[in-house]
């Protein structure tokens, strides 16, 4: 390892960050996390605003720190899929824990803060609950910005909730809108009918949203 890439310190931390506090490289993982393998689009397409020279660089970096891997995807298609490591997976605690401390911070977007549905899946996942553990699964589609490949499925059904990248087939509920409108609806911080106001367009059952709001 090159003298600018490591502190120099005897410590768990600074060597953690040795391998991945390197500018992007935990976002990278964020979406490897969320995605599973992906093909460099993809993370070019969940990173706006990288640079290409850039993220070929991190992605170097991480496989040569045994965090991420690659592999060439079988004949007919000519692709290489980046995966994480079991080592680069073990990290996914470090981020949930940076994205709730975070969580505070993103009550007032910066002006031209970019935004993909798909990166509100760690915070669905950690603070709803299925409210109703008994009653029939729900299905919410969330659209951001309007953009109809921008999306993100919840399901919530026997006390768990679960979410992938993509749309459902007959979702009970469709909040298509601004980040900021999602969140705050999500969050249990602005009631559907002030998110309406605001520009939010609501198809379906407002009821499955009360399945999933945080307790308390």
């Amino acid at each position: 390892m090159s003298a600018d890439r490591t502190y120099g310190q005897y410590c768990a931390l600074a060597k953690a960050l040795d391998v991945v506090g390197d500018r992007w490289a935990l976002l990278i993982i964020r979406e490897l996390l969320l995605r599973g393998a992906c093909r460099y689009t993809d993370l070019q397409t969940g990173l706006p605003g990288i640079a290409t020279n850039l993220l070929a660089a991190r992605l170097r970096r991480l496989e040569a720190d045994g965090v991420v891997r690659r592999e060439a995807a079988q004949p007919p298609v000519a692709i290489t899929l980046f995966h994480l490591t079991e080592r680069g997976k073990e990290l996914e605690p470090v981020l949930l824990l940076l994205g709730a401390w975070g969580a505070p911070l993103m009550a007032e977007p910066a002006a031209g803060d970019a935004f993909c549905t798909h990166w509100l899946s760690f915070p669905v996942r950690q603070f709803l609950h299925d409210r109703n553990p008994d009653g029939p699964p729900v299905t919410i589609l969330l659209a951001g910005g309007g953009d109809a490949r921008n999306v993100l499925t919840i399901e919530a059904g026997g006390g768990k909730i679960h979410t992938r990248i993509g749309g459902a087939e007959s979702p009970d509920l469709v909040l298509t809108g601004a980040a900021q409108l999602l969140v705050g609806v999500l969050a249990g911080k602005l009631r559907l009918s002030e998110a309406k106001a605001a520009g939010l367009v609501v198809e379906g059952d407002p009821a499955a949203l009360e399945r999933l709001l945080p307790k308390g």
